[in-house]
This record gives structure tokens, sequence and C-alpha cells, in this order.
């Protein structure tokens, strides 16, 4: 795979790779995969918030309080 990089992104994966004894193509993969891992790690959290009932705040008799009770002093 060859993929094209500005320059300053170029020089960065670079020294990132360096620095870690690592090939820029090896940086790049861990990065993809961190990133890969995050997205997926999100849609699994939101499918599970999203697979929860929801809850009423309230009993339907019950009245809310009135925004000036609320903002009384």
């Amino acid at each position: 795979m060859t993929i094209a990089l500005d320059e300053e992104i170029a020089r960065w994966a670079r020294t990132r790779a360096a620095e870690r004894h690592q090939s820029v193509s090896r940086l790049v993969e861990e990065i993809l995969r961190e990133k890969m891992t995050q997205e997926e790690d999100y849609l699994r959290a939101m499918q599970q918030y999203l697979a929860i009932q929801p809850q009423a705040l309230k009993k339907s008799r019950d009245l809310y309080v009135s925004r000036n009770k609320l903002h009384e002093r």
C-alpha cells in the first residue's frame, strides 16, 4: 500500500517512528489500529446505551415544578 503525506506530516511520522525504534509503516499501523478500536468501542457503547428502555422521570399524574417556583429566592 502506498500513501501520500504532506511533508510536515511525513517528517513528524519519521521522527516518531525513529523515537520508537520502528518503521513508519508500523507507526501508521498502530495509529490506525488505535483509531479503529476507538470507533468500534464507541459504536458498541452507543448500541448498548440505545438498547436501554427509556424510563419516565416522573409519574404521569405528577406535575412538574413551575419555573417561577424553581427560581424563587
